[in-house]
């Protein structure tokens, strides 16, 4: 059974979802890909302390490294994509070459933008630290003024 409560957050009203109690979603207000409301659930406020918790340490400066049980729901590509994803370092980055490399498969980079776009627990599962080729910002589900602000978070450089 799903339930979602709304955080507030820096980057504005974060949508947290849990099926069963295991968070399953983390969705931003303009979100690409974002699910209809009426997948959430209804809403607890009950559930999500931890969850809560760790955001704003991560927030914060504080947390580098979220320990809340997920539960990603997708194909097995897409969640190999999402593994992946929580293998790279806070503060650092890959392209989207490099994740298709470390899958074994050179020539996926735009399955794994594709995969990467669909993450249903955006920040926790870093996404936003896929970067282009060349360095440079591209596609987030998010917007890219918000990829710019983890990315910054992250690094040291962010002014809240």
């Amino acid at each position: 059974m799903k339930r979602h409560t709304v955080i507030d957050s820096p980057y504005d009203p974060l949508t947290l979802v849990a099926d069963d109690g295991v968070l399953c979603g983390l969705h931003m207000v303009a979100q690409r890909h974002r699910p209809p409301e009426e997948t959430f659930g209804e809403r607890d406020d009950t559930l999500f302390d931890e969850v809560a918790e760790q955001l704003n340490a991560y927030f914060e400066g504080e947390l580098k490294e979220f320990t809340v049980e997920l539960r990603l729901i997708g194909t097995p590509f897409q969640r190999s994509v999402w593994d992946q994803l929580r293998q790279i370092p806070y503060g650092e980055t890959r392209s989207y070459g490099e994740l298709a490399e470390a899958l074994g498969n050179m020539g996926a980079s735009r399955a794994v933008g594709l995969a990467n776009g669909r993450n249903p627990i955006g920040i926790i599962v870093p996404c936003h630290r896929v970067i282009g080729a060349g360095g440079s910002l591209t596609g987030y589900g998010g917007g890219l003024d918000r990829k710019r602000q983890l990315l910054d978070l992250e690094s040291g450089s962010a002014l809240f």
